[in-house]
């Protein structure tokens, strides 16, 4: 497989949509987040490859997990290997009890490089991530820290998030119409594809601003 330092770069003009559309032409289909997963700020895109961590419950006492003398190094060791540009990816089996990310891991990953999260349950400090202008996509916001609740039971492994399966490394493009994981075997297929759909929508706009019918486009396009 192509490194990711010399895969295809996507347009920043790619949407979701678009990404979406050019992974069902190539007959890959069951990429796209479930729609609960949003953007907590708009408007929002993000674009990398993927760097994942999995939680579950704490199998625990309350009172033992609270007795734990480290219970954020496996977050915080996870947070120091981020790299520049890439999506932090956080499955937690779709639990809703806590939240999982807020203003100091925000502030962590600006510092690091990364551009962004997704999480497929809650996340918290949402004004003062807002501050920090690090896009965050969630299920919502919920003040309940993981600690004592849940916990870190892999880093860097494949994940389900979402409703689809993310490796890391994975393409994740997250705009405000919602979340598509391109998986590395199609990376290059897709993006070629996404890259051209955008130019052509492009022209297609303007032909269709300049009043040319929507059917006469589409013959010559093939593109709506």
């Amino acid at each position: 497989m192509p490194s990711a330092r010399s895969r295809a770069e996507l347009d920043a003009r790619v949407t979701s949509d678009q990404l979406s559309d050019s992974l069902d032409a190539l007959g890959v289909r069951g990429q796209v987040m479930t729609g609960d997963i949003g953007a907590l700020q708009r408007p929002a895109r993000i674009a990398g490859p993927a760097r994942t961590l999995r939680f579950a419950p704490v199998t625990t006492s309350v009172d033992d997990a609270y007795r734990a003398p480290d219970p954020y190094r496996p977050f915080i060791e996870f947070m120091d290997g981020v790299r520049p540009g890439e999506v932090i990816v956080i499955a937690t089996g779709g639990d809703r009890r806590t939240a999982y990310w807020g203003e100091l891991f925000s502030a962590a990953a600006l510092g690091r490089g990364a551009v962004g999260v997704v999480c497929d349950s809650y996340t918290r400090d949402r004004p003062k991530v807002e501050a920090l202008g690090f896009p965050v996509f969630s299920a919502g916001t919920r003040p309940l820290d993981y600690r004592a609740r849940m916990q870190i039971v892999a880093a860097q492994v494949p994940v389900r998030c979402g409703d689809v399966d993310v490796a890391p490394g994975d393409l994740v493009l997250a705009d405000t119409d919602g979340i598509v994981v391109v998986p590395d075997g199609v990376h290059e297929q897709a993006v070629s594809r996404a890259n051209q759909r955008a130019a052509t929508e492009s022209s297609v706009l303007d032909q269709l601003l300049a009043g040319r019918s929507i059917g006469e486009v589409w013959t010559t396009y093939g593109v709506l």
